[in-house]
């Protein structure tokens, strides 16, 4: 069984000991029930609400702006829960782990991409966001003259899971609409206020101490590559090869690049050396691949290249130079299998390209393998080669055509004249794929961990790193955007790995940077930034959520009391049944909208 059948197992159990205990009258007369939900109830803290809320005027003043806010959002959270169902319906997505749905749940360990690591800064977040967003409730209730029938908190065994205040029903009906729509918005407008404090303090001081370790930081290996038969894996940073320092990522492949030894020395930045001994691994085969026959048979083990036209490579720069004047090679793995093909560019026609109006086949693969007379062996040769022609010339394509699935036999020469790119570049026209011929390997054989990209976008530089962005409010928000993916980066940015915090061994590709938080050392920095970007980010997604028009959520308390007030200048004596009408039906279009989000991919894509 997988963890969320055990967790809902385990609810089930614990909901029949409440109802047991519940009905035997042990539970404490301050302790109610709710399904499985335990609600403690309390009348403490009520004097000292009183006391803040005497200048009410500024409390008013600051609910008029929260709901402002909270009434923009709650239609955003409209349209897009509704368009975002219209989508999955026309276009079910795969069933991936990104739609699976334990990982709606904010619970760690039982969503995959909440680590266990996480969980004491979780619930600190949580537990903030409880705070302050029950008692918005509760000041402005008093700020409104609302009298309040208990306070509390709501938990699932010991795990606290929400809060609440709670108004006297008979003084919230006799409070205006005003009044009460200030009441509800006010624990959304305190979540995201906490929102804001947080991430400034997290993108400018905090981030502002902080720098990346020197050196290449490795979040893995590949199975049976070199660096995995080394030993060499999660949490290591490369200092050195053959005695070569490494600064960074990107520099791990320029020092390789300068030795043609089979065999060298890596240096760890624990002062430990590992001898690793290279071999080409295939780490990725496209499926229109000319090798793609010899290949793809083994993707779920390990394949190396060991020959090219029975010459044999261990390295990529050795593979580069035994195809670089031989278009056409014959390859062999490890394994002994076989195949033969053109090695470039694989690359798919663009239908609307300057390459198919010149007679490339629009819609089809080729692999490009030169132009004019230079040879083109992947991607960024193409990349390198159109940029010194200018839009407008003309150039000569060589290309070998798929004739059959898989088979590159034709050999075609195409008179393309460069057509204009978005970024004004020159280009062919085609979509290209990574690697040679759609292969990519790795002789190393670790996966880097993006470990400055990371930082960039803690540090709220997720605009700059998307085009750029203009004003402080717009940078700071995109900032914001870009935070809040950091925990799914392998799904909504693409990476290979997700960013949970400073947390297990992730945290060594990290260093204080002598900013003004560097006296807190390591530990305590690391901590803070935790903190920062735990509060914030369940602070922001408490907010969004409970502006979601359905009950019992603030916002369907705002649409009913939004709703009731257009109502009553209409010109009908049924307005009750109208605004009851409407807020049941937007509810219930939220319901569904919320219930195809979790379970539409896994029903429809089918």
């Amino acid at each position: 069984m997988n963890t969320l059948v055990w967790v809902v197992v385990g609810v089930a159990l614990y909901w029949l000991g409440v109802l047991l205990l519940g009905s035997k009258g042990l539970l404490p007369s301050y302790i109610g029930t709710q399904g499985p939900i335990l609600t403690i109830h309390t009348q403490r803290g009520k004097k000292f609400l009183d006391w803040l809320a005497t200048p009410k005027r500024l409390w008013r003043a600051w609910g008029n702006f929260g709901l402002g806010i909270a009434l923009v959002v709650m239609l955003g959270s409209f349209l897009l829960l509704v368009v975002q169902a219209v989508v999955i319906v026309r276009n079910p997505p795969p069933a991936t782990a990104a739609t699976e749905p334990q990982n709606v749940l904010v619970i760690p360990g039982v969503n995959q991409f909440l680590p266990l690591s996480v969980a004491p800064e979780i619930l600190f977040g949580l537990l903030v966001g409880l705070v302050v967003h029950e008692g918005g409730h509760g000041l402005m209730c008093r700020v409104e003259d609302i009298e309040i029938r208990s306070m509390g908190l709501a938990t699932l065994a010991i795990l606290p899971i929400g809060a609440f205040v709670e108004p006297d029903e008979e003084s919230r009906q006799n409070a205006n609409r005003g009044s009460q729509s200030r009441m509800f918005a006010a624990g959304v407008t305190n979540n995201f206020a906490v929102t804001v404090v947080a991430f400034l303090l997290l993108f400018g001081p905090v981030v502002g101490s902080v720098a990346v370790a020197p050196g290449a930081t490795i979040g893995g290996s590949f199975d049976g590559s070199a660096a995995d038969r080394a030993d060499i894996g999660e949490g290591d940073r490369i200092v050195a090869v053959n005695g070569n320092a490494v600064e960074g990522n990107d520099d791990l492949q320029t020092v390789l690049s300068r030795t043609d030894d089979r065999t060298v020395t890596v240096t760890l930045a624990d002062g430990g050396q590992k001898e690793l001994r290279q071999s080409l691994l295939v780490t990725g085969v496209h499926p229109d691949s000319p090798f793609a026959s010899a290949i793809s048979v083994q993707r779920d083990n390990t394949t190396t290249v060991t020959e090219i036209n029975g010459t044999t490579v261990h390295t990529e720069s050795e593979f580069r130079s035994a195809v670089e004047d031989t278009p056409v090679v014959t390859l062999r793995t490890e394994s002994g299998e076989t195949a033969t093909g053109p090695v470039g560019v694989l690359a798919t026609v663009k239908s609307d390209g300057p390459g198919a109006s010149d007679g490339m086949p629009a819609d089809s693969t080729v692999v490009i393998t030169a132009i004019d007379s230079e040879r083109i062996l992947n991607a960024s040769d193409l990349s390198a080669t159109t940029e010194d022609y200018e839009v407008g010339d003309n150039i000569t394509v060589t290309a070998y055509a798929e004739s059959d699935p898989g088979e590159y036999n034709q050999r075609e020469e195409y008179e393309v004249t460069l057509g204009e790119g978005n970024d004004g570049s020159p280009v062919v026209g085609v979509l290209s794929t990574p690697g040679y011929s759609g292969l990519t390997f790795s002789s190393f054989g670790v996966q880097l961990y993006p470990a400055e990209q990371f930082l960039d976008l803690l540090g709220g530089e997720f605009g700059s790193l998307i085009g750029g962005v203009g004003g402080p409010i717009v940078s700071f928000l995109s900032g914001v955007l870009g935070v809040l993916l950091l925990p799914f980066a392998t799904i909504s940015l693409g990476s290979t790995y997700n960013f949970a915090g400073f947390v297990a061994w992730n945290s060594g590709f990290y260093t204080v940077a002598g900013g003004p938080l560097s006296f807190l050392g390591e530990w305590g920095l690391f901590l803070l930034a935790n903190l920062l970007f735990w509060t914030g980010w369940v602070n922001l997604n408490l907010g969004f959520f409970n502006c979601i028009p359905a009950f019992p959520l603030d916002g369907g308390h705002m649409l009913r009391t939004s709703t009731e007030a257009i109502v009553s200048r209409l010109p009908t004596n049924q307005r009750h049944q109208l605004a009851t009408m409407v807020t049941t039906t937007v509810g219930l279009v939220m319901l569904a909208s919320l219930l195809l989000m979790v379970f539409g991919p896994q029903l429809l894509s089918g």
